[in-house]
């Protein structure tokens, strides 16, 4: 993440991580600030992960420094930073040149990161991809709770 700022929406990527027992590291490191800390981290993470999840605010741009100099996956994680909400940040990453991609979910949308990670992992790996099917079942079957209560509330107004 480009500062501790960012730390309360980006904390929200590691319950999912750990749900799915993805091996993480959370790094600070600001493409304006700190930019040889950024693309060292960059470019050392193909040695140990296999995606990169990258959230900023304001000008946003650490995800697409990230995604420069590494082969590896980059997910952008637009943060409300600004008056403007966070479309200047989410503008600022799905706006990148061609050859450079960052995949970018909606604004404060880490835990969708960590699902795109997860999902990009279990391409190459069976007993995660088992873990996310399990996932999606249990997610599903929360709709279909939510359904019942809904219907027992409508009986009820009857």
């Amino acid at each position: 993440m480009g500062s501790d700022s960012d730390w309360p929406i980006m904390k929200n990527c590691i319950e999912i991580l750990e749900m799915f027992a993805v091996h993480y590291e959370v790094q600070i490191a600001s493409a304006h600030r700190t930019p040889e800390r950024a693309l060292q981290l960059a470019k050392e993470a193909v040695n140990n992960f296999g995606v990169i999840i990258a959230g900023a605010g304001a000008a946003a741009h650490l995800p697409g420094v990230l995604a420069a100099v590494t082969p590896l996956p980059v997910i952008g994680v637009p943060i409300q930073a600004t008056a403007l909400q966070g479309v200047d940040a989410l503008y600022s990453m799905v706006q990148m040149p061609t050859g450079v991609p960052v995949a970018t979910v909606g604004i404060d949308g880490a835990k969708n990161a960590a699902l795109l990670a997860v999902r990009i992992l279990a391409v190459s790996d069976n007993s995660l991809c088992k873990k996310l099917i399990e996932y999606k079942e249990e997610q599903a079957e929360k709709v279909l709770q939510s359904q019942a209560v809904i219907m027992t509330k409508l009986r009820e107004m009857s």
